[in-house]
């Protein structure tokens, strides 16, 4: 099965936002590509990224404790498309 995680907009809002310190949010079936998001991710911008490892239901499960952790920005994928 192929996902599009859409890697460059990631890239473009971790730029952007000029975030350093990047938190990852995968869904469970995911989880085997985060090292190498997490690999992209920092190669092609100045950040130090984190994978989230717990669990993940959905957008609204937003992992407590990254404001502690000094996170400057989370990255959530799914596997649905978002419709804005």
């Amino acid at each position: 099965m192929y996902f599009d995680l859409d890697i460059d907009r990631a890239i473009r809002e971790i730029k952007k936002k000029r975030a350093k310190f990047v938190c990852i949010q995968l869904p469970d079936g995911l989880k085997p590509k985060a090292n190498k998001i997490q690999e992209e991710l920092e190669g092609k911008t100045k950040a130090d990224v984190i994978i989230w490892i717990g669990s993940c239901f959905g957008a609204c499960d937003v992992p407590l404790g990254l404001d502690k952790l000094g996170v400057d920005l989370l990255v959530q994928w799914g596997h649905s498309e978002f419709k804005q």
